[in-house]
């Protein structure tokens, strides 16, 4: 290949004055100590600008850069490189030319790549310059372990092809470090910890085996032939999680602990008995990151000020609603987090325990002994508490002895699966819970949501249709008109979907003296008009919508949770 050629890239940058001679002495020390390419020591070290190397490296080699940021791998050309290929050379295939298949490397000054990749191939190739932190991105976005996954459970589904009944030697099998199966899910956990999964399910269907994660709160799925090594995959899983494997007619809950490099992943395991097998949902819990504090977990000013006004109540029950996945744990641990100090006794109850806090007493509910919530209530109000978590308000009696114990000298923080606020009251009235009691014992409401944040690399504006125009000009009226919105196109960085992660809203309801009396009064319909006129009261759609305008979030992720107007 004509144009590609050893160069001296440290001779070069100094000849076109982008770095001096003692930079270029300081960073060839540098590389001798840590082996590093020079390239990356003088971006690392700041002596030039990556997009400055590239260019330069572009015209001596007479090479087109390639921009991967927003570039659409086409599938049937990029597999071309085989996944352990591509992360040895740094390289990805990019589209066929009439020269040969274009490949853009980090380093197309590397010749024994280029000279391998040629070989591998078994046809010519013209190289692109890329910038390497993109093409390590398009790398995870490309392979994203699929084939090193389909390559294991072929792997498995071989070796089950004779012992498809014999649970003896399965389990035998499974209990090797080595064995397929086992290497199958570490690549599965280590799939959904890099793409930040919430949830892996595992679903065996009539002809195939899918492997779902959710992310962001939406399925990604891949789907399996291999469905035969479904009973393997459940089993070596049931005894992580200390079930019993030759039990596959009734559902069973369990957990265990996974440590992935830096990272220590709690797995909350459920199995549920389906028309083809045992199907398979793994809560992923990741501890690595923490306990949040209040200034982490996207509060506005306003209702941040309000939170922290009922925390510092020295009794009363604050609620934090929200449906499953919402972030209710985690907003309830930072307020927790900000309360804990060395003059205050904390008990929780929880089902699960989801994270740790030193110098808190955190007590594990276990119902197959009789260690419910009410149960460990009673005896936590024995213990001296200042202040109680409970995990989540379940029925009456959790209901009943929570509020009683917030009314007689201790801060009550709980859950409750509401859609809002407001609905709050009326769920504990359906439990049974009197109404004085409610408006003795509730102080304040936060309900929250988690919307998916717009994807910053392909965000571009957006024009509501004419069904959304409708729902928001019945939420905002003829101010729907005037209103402006983005949504992502979709690129390699969101994976195509147009969303990068999530952000929560929210909604804050202070219980004062009118709404008690309305709830005392039993005057539902009063609770909720005075709820709605409350100074600093704003409803979740309305934050939501906030957030939209902002270019945070779509219109499409507003109508999620405010629902449509019929």
């Amino acid at each position: 290949m004509a144009q590609l050629k050893r160069i001296r890239l440290g001779d070069l940058l100094v000849e076109h004055k982008l770095i001096s001679e003692a930079q270029l002495d300081e960073a060839l020390m540098a590389q001798k100590k840590t082996g590093r390419k020079l390239g990356r020591v003088l971006i690392e070290n700041g002596y030039v600008k990556e997009d400055e190397l590239l260019n330069l490296l572009s015209r001596q080699l007479s090479l087109p850069y390639v921009d991967l940021a927003n570039y659409q791998y086409k599938p049937g050309v990029v597999k071309l490189i085989a996944e352990t290929t591509a992360r040895r050379y740094r390289a990805l295939a990019l589209e066929e030319t009439p020269d040969g298949l274009l490949v853009g490397m980090a380093d197309p000054t590397n010749i024994f790549a280029y000279d391998d990749l040629v070989r591998i191939l078994k046809r010519p190739i013209k190289l692109a310059v890329v910038k390497e932190s993109d093409l390590l991105h398009g790398i995870e976005q490309v392979y994203q372990h699929g084939a090193e996954i389909q390559t294991l459970a072929s792997e498995i589904d071989d070796d089950l092809a004779e012992n498809v009944f014999d649970l003896d030697a399965l389990n035998q099998a499974v209990s090797s470090s080595d064995a397929p199966v086992v290497r199958l899910i570490e690549t599965v956990f280590e799939e959904a910890v890099r793409a930040k999964a919430s949830d892996i399910h595992i679903e065996p269907d009539e002809k195939v085996l899918r492997i779902r994660r959710r992310i962001d709160g939406v399925l990604q799925e891949q789907v399996m032939n291999e469905r035969a090594i479904a009973p393997a995959l459940v089993s070596r899983l049931k005894l992580m999680a200390g079930l019993d494997i030759a039990e596959r007619r009734l559902p069973q809950d369990g957990r265990f602990n996974i440590k992935l490099k830096d990272k220590s992943v709690d797995v909350r395991f459920s199995t549920l008995p389906t028309q083809y097998g045992e199907a398979v949902v793994m809560r992923l819990l990741d501890h690595s990151e923490g306990v949040k504090g209040l200034d982490e977990i996207g509060l506005s000013a306003t209702i941040k000020a309000q939170l922290e006004k009922a925390i510092r109540r020295p009794h009363g029950l604050l609620l934090v609603t929200g449906p499953t996945g919402s972030g209710k744990t985690t907003t309830l641990y930072a307020a927790l987090n900000k309360l804990n100090d060395a003059t205050r006794k904390i008990i929780t109850v929880e089902d699960p325990v989801e994270y740790r806090l030193s110098r808190v007493n955190q007590v594990q509910v276990n119902p197959k002994i009789g260690l419910d919530f009410a149960r460990v209530l009673r005896t936590i109000l024995r213990q001296d508490p200042d202040i109680i978590l409970v995990g989540e308000i379940r029925d009456h009696e959790t209901a009943e002895i929570a509020l009683r114990a917030s009314i007689t000298g201790h801060l009550v923080l709980s859950t409750l699966h509401t859609n809002d606020a407001i609905s709050t009251v009326m769920r504990l009235v359906d439990m049974g819970v009197e109404d004085f009691l409610i408006a003795s014992a509730v102080h304040a409401i936060l309900a929250q949501r988690l919307v998916r944040r717009i994807c910053e690399k392909c965000h571009t504006d957006y024009t509501p249709d004419a069904g959304q125009l409708a729902w928001l000009a019945g939420v905002v009226g003829e101010a729907a008109t005037q209103m402006s919105f983005r949504h992502g196109a979709g690129c390699p960085a969101c994976s195509r979907t147009g969303y990068k992660g999530r952000v929560p809203v929210h909604e804050m309801l202070e219980i004062n003296e009118d709404l008690a009396d309305a709830l005392r009064n039993k005057d539902y319909a009063e609770f909720k008009r005075l709820a709605l006129l409350q100074e600093g009261y704003l409803p979740l759609v309305k934050n939501a919508l906030a957030l939209a305008q902002q270019g945070v979030t779509s219109l499409d992720e507003v109508i999620r949770v405010g629902g449509w107007v019929e």
